[in-house]
């Protein structure tokens, strides 16, 4: 877009050195909503799932598999079909490591699942004992409709990623010990010493009843275990009592079947067993892609397959996968799944999962969309990897969750139960500086931040006051919290025209900024048109974030002009290798505002409205990103300097209004840094179609 003549003129005119001119403070804003859209809890159809385990040579068996169905035993009969949540171990303010819910949000969380008619919540790791104990007092009270557990072991030792060996002593011992541990705790039966980042204390509650399955392990780094591969030609194969390796098995998949030996003989060693299998994603699927533009995503293949159960092994045995509308590329480009899912490209790849794996249950253990203003990836029928209102992305998820189904496949789990605040993603990870703060903020343009059916609404200190600057004629209101910037504009006479905000954020001088201009200039504006309820957001070029995601000698031509949008790279140039067609780098305009209602008790609410207009006011949520913070709990700007970015520390953001054509200095707002984050839980709106979908789906073998 050309940037307009007047903000050009009035904008780099020079700096907002002033002071704060008309500020008072005020009462703290008031409390959020105690609740968001109310969706009808889902109704009994009269059959109980309560588990009725069976014997098998001694052994108490809740679930198994025949085939390719998994067969969850329950008192009115098997279901065939699992549908359920994955459940992450932390909350706002929190690394994972921390494992920082406690027992009253898993006592809120079981309850509001159990009113959805989700039957399966999964879990990564192990998990504080207070999971299991309210895990299993919910299930005693509700003996028709309990919650079954499938229960999740991460790789203690990553450190594979880095040596690209998993076969040193360290992974191995590491992940067979946490894997004995897993059991225990699911037995009640454990107790550990405090260790930063595991889960430590006394798990005293037996859940075994009710854990219908495993899945172990993380998403493999095809580059590290294609290196390992390579390094251990020799891995001995597997010949297990309860898993051996098929002779074509790779070195890693032997390793794999070594950790799934572990498994099943701690679930013997006390007598009940489940269904096992281990995690696996589309990067490193056992399928071929020749169409896929970006080479280690389809580099190494690790199969299912090439672990087998031996006769004697009893528990069951299944093929788990994270599987995605938006990534890897392959989705949008190889004409074949898109043929096979009646031009529904998710649709076939789910099929030819399945057909892969004959005779092997197939479960879709995380899949869904986010209810992100940002967006890292575009998906083929629109379902992308962000800028999805809440209603939409769970409409997604519903039809997603449907379409798993109708595939023959034996369970979807939805990622996430609730949003998180930590998570990362490839086109805004380099905009976080410093990043290990970045579970103090929830970034709405980072949309691995906005999976959940819950949402986790920043808010503002309970002893935080609005700013109010007053020029003239002109008011400005300036609230924040860990998420966004809010802004209410007050005009002394509705407007007809355009307006600008400007925001000077980083501190002008030649030492700070990469092409060494030494004068104080606004570093974002806001472009409106109140009439139309439009706007965006520009940045001054020489602080583009875009230039972040591309090499040096590879950067993408932005323009001569001083500003540009505020955009997210969705994917750099690609060619498809098959047909030689050469891509060009894509480009998704977060800074383009939307306008709406922004109380989620609104009728008319999208969660990406960002202004709002009513007569002479005009109102404005900003995500800090787009001002150009790279860390506001720590007052630290982002500086794209370099092969990664940097950070400088603002004392306060000055503030300018032009409007027709006159600029006028508002003067500057600051806020109190934080270490402790405040948030309000939320049912994000339109979970109701998720609900029906939950009911549409559970069946029951004939």
């Amino acid at each position: 877009m050309t940037t307009p003549r007047r903000l050009l003129a009035a904008l780099l005119a020079g700096g907002l050195a002033v002071a704060a001119a008309g500020c008072d403070t005020a009462e703290p804003a008031a409390p959020p909503a105690e609740a968001g859209p109310p969706f009808t809890p889902a109704a009994s159809d009269g059959t109980s799932w309560a588990p009725a385990p069976v014997q098998l040579d001694g052994l108490t068996a809740v679930a198994g598999t025949v085939g390719d169905e998994y067969r969850l035993h329950t008192a009115d009969g098997d279901v065939t079909f699992l549908p359920g949540v994955n459940l992450g171990p932390t909350i706002p303010g929190h690394q994972p490591g921390e494992l920082a819910i406690d027992a009253a949000t898993y006592r809120r969380w079981f309850a509001l699942m159990g009113d959805m008619g989700i039957r399966v919540v999964r879990i990564y790791a192990v998990h504080r004992p207070d999971f299991y104990r309210e895990l299993r007092t919910y299930n005693l009270a509700h003996p028709d409709a309990p919650l079954y557990l499938m229960a999740g072991v991460y790789l203690p030792d990553e450190s594979y990623v880095q040596t690209r060996n998993l076969h040193l002593p360290g992974p191995t011992a590491a992940f067979d010990a946490e894997l004995v541990d897993a059991v225990a705790a699911v037995h009640g039966d454990l107790s550990r010493p405090d260790t930063p980042g595991h889960a430590s204390g006394t798990w005293d509650a037996d859940v075994s009843a009710w854990t219908a399955g495993w899945i172990v392990g993380a998403e493999w780094d095809p580059v590290a275990s294609s290196a390992s591969d390579t390094r251990n030609p020799g891995a001995p194969p597997v010949a297990g009592r309860w898993f051996t390796s098929s002779a074509e098995a790779t070195p890693t998949e032997r390793w794999i079947t070594a950790r799934l030996e572990t498994l099943a003989a701690a679930q013997v060693s006390r007598g009940a067993v489940a269904p096992v299998a281990f995690v696996n994603w589309s990067t490193t699927d056992p399928l071929r892609h020749p169409d896929e533009p970006i080479p280690e995503e389809d580099l190494a293949q690790i199969d299912a397959n090439a672990a087998r159960p031996t006769a004697a092994w009893q528990g069951g045995y299944f093929a788990s996968y994270h599987a995605y509308p938006y990534f890897p590329d392959f989705l949008r480009y190889e004409p074949a799944l898109a043929a096979a899912g009646n031009g529904d490209a998710y649709a076939g790849y789910l099929r030819a999962l399945k057909q892969h794996h004959a005779g092997l249950p197939v479960v879709i253990s995380e899949f869904g969309v986010p209810s992100s203003l940002g967006s890292a990836h575009t998906g083929p029928g629109g379902r992308d990897q962000g800028d999805h209102s809440e209603q939409e992305a769970v409409r997604t998820d519903a039809a997603m969750l449907r379409t798993i189904a109708d595939a023959g496949l034996a369970g979807g789990l939805l990622f996430s139960w609730t949003d998180e605040w930590f998570k990362f993603t490839w086109n805004t990870r380099q905009r976080h500086v410093p990043a290990d703060r970045r579970q103090l903020w929830h970034d709405p343009l980072t949309n691995e931040q906005w999976f959940g059916l819950l949402a986790q609404d920043p808010e503002p200190s309970p002893d935080a006051v609005p700013i109010r600057l007053a020029v003239d004629d002109v008011e400005l209101t300036v609230r924040t919290d860990p998420g966004w910037v809010h802004l209410e504009l007050r005009l002394p006479e509705e407007p007809v025209g355009a307006l600008d905000l400007a925001f000077d954020v980083v501190p002008g001088g030649a030492s700070v900024l990469p092409d060494g201009t030494a004068d104080a200039v606004s570093d974002a504006a806001v472009h409106l048109d109140p009439a139309a309820g439009t706007g965006q957001v520009l940045v001054r070029r020489e602080l583009d974030p875009v230039l972040l995601d591309f090499p040096a000698g590879e950067q993408p031509d932005r323009g001569a002009d001083p500003w540009v949008p505020a955009q997210l790279t969705t994917n750099r140039p690609l060619t498809v290798p098959t047909t030689g067609e050469q891509l060009p780098a894509e480009f998704f305009d977060v800074g383009r505002l939307q306008a709406g209602p922004m109380d989620p008790a609104d009728p008319g609410y999208d969660s990406r409205n960002t202004i709002a207009v009513s007569g002479r006011t005009v109102t404005l949520r900003l995500p800090w990103s787009l001002l150009g913070f790279s860390d506001p709990s720590s007052r630290q700007a982002l500086i794209p300097s370099g092969p990664r970015g940097t950070s400088v520390d603002v004392d306060r953001v000055g503030v300018a209004l032009v409007l027709d054509g006159e600029r006028l200095d508002l003067g500057t707002f600051t806020w109190e840094p934080w270490n402790r984050v405040y948030s309000s839980e939320r049912v994000k709106a339109g979970v109701q179609e998720w609900v029906d979908a939950v009911a549409d789906v559970s069946r029951r073998s004939s």
